[in-house]
This record gives C-alpha cells, sequence and structure tokens, in this order.
C-alpha cells in the first residue's frame, strides 16, 4: 500500500488527485498548507508529496525546497515530490526546486496515474502537455535558414 500525502488549498485539486488515484492500493491524505507538509512527513513519511504550486502561505516550490533542505542535513527521509504546475513556464520552477516529477493543470486521470505510479517506482515523470515541438533539423544537421 501506498502513502500519498497532498499540498493544496484549493478542493478541486485533492477531489482530482483521490479520484484519479486513490483506492485500495493508494491512501491519499492531505494538507492545506506548505508550511503543514514538513510536520505531516515528520509525523509519517509518505511514499510520495504532491504539492500545488499555488499554495496560500508557502508556495509549492518553497515547500518542496523545504523538504530537500530537510533531507540533506539528515532531519528527514527521502520522499519524491510530484509537482503540479498551472502553465508549462512553470516547468523552469519545478526544476528549480528539484521535484521529480511536475504534471500541468488541468489534472487528467491517465496523467496523475502514470505521474504517480513513475514516481512511486523510483522513476521521474515531466509532462509534456503544451511542450514546444523541436526546431526541424536539415540533415546536415544545421537549423535551417529563416531568410
Amino acid at each position: 500500500m501506498s502513502d500519498i500525502l497532498v499540498a493544496s488549498d484549493a478542493p478541486r485539486v485533492l477531489d482530482d488527485v483521490v479520484a484519479g488515484v486513490g483506492g485500495p492500493e493508494i491512501v491519499v491524505r492531505s494538507v492545506q498548507a506548505g508550511v503543514d507538509v514538513l510536520p505531516a512527513v515528520l509525523d509519517d513519511l509518505p511514499d510520495l508529496v504532491v504539492l500545488d504550486l499555488q499554495i496560500g502561505n508557502m508556495g509549492g516550490m518553497a515547500t518542496c525546497l523545504n523538504l530537500r533542505l530537510e533531507e540533506g542535513a539528515g532531519r528527514v527521509g527521502y520522499v519524491p515530490v510530484l509537482m503540479l504546475l498551472d502553465r508549462r513556464a512553470d516547468v523552469f520552477l519545478a526544476r528549480r526546486s528539484a521535484a521529480e516529477g511536475w504534471l500541468i493543470k488541468p489534472l487528467d486521470p491517465i496523467r496523475l496515474r502514470r505521474a504517480v505510479h513513475a514516481l512511486l517506482a523510483g522513476d521521474t515523470y515531466h509532462d509534456q502537455t503544451d511542450a514546444p515541438t523541436p526546431a526541424a533539423v536539415p540533415s546536415g544537421g544545421a537549423p535551417a535558414s529563416l531568410g
């Protein structure tokens, strides 16, 4: 059985996560503020933390960085983090905070399950929703001229 801690002050986000991955094999618990994540992790180390980027008083990035700093200091065990982002540009923040995975909202059950299962298996998950497609490169290896 896997234990997932969700941090969000938006009931819709919690509902989406519970509906998408909750069940007999996965227990979902929640907190409504970023500052409540560390005490919840210290109390009972989850298998995965899901952080909404836009949490009221301490956002997902700050919360993830706090977990990483505490882990580095040996005060808390390692726990993978899945960050829920509002837009593609927020991927930069997820990378900088050392999150193992991220999803771009709105959430859908298929991507959510893929991300959760990947992180629980020790992998990463980087959502490609709205990702720019690479520019065409001619066979010579140099980018095509725009002129």
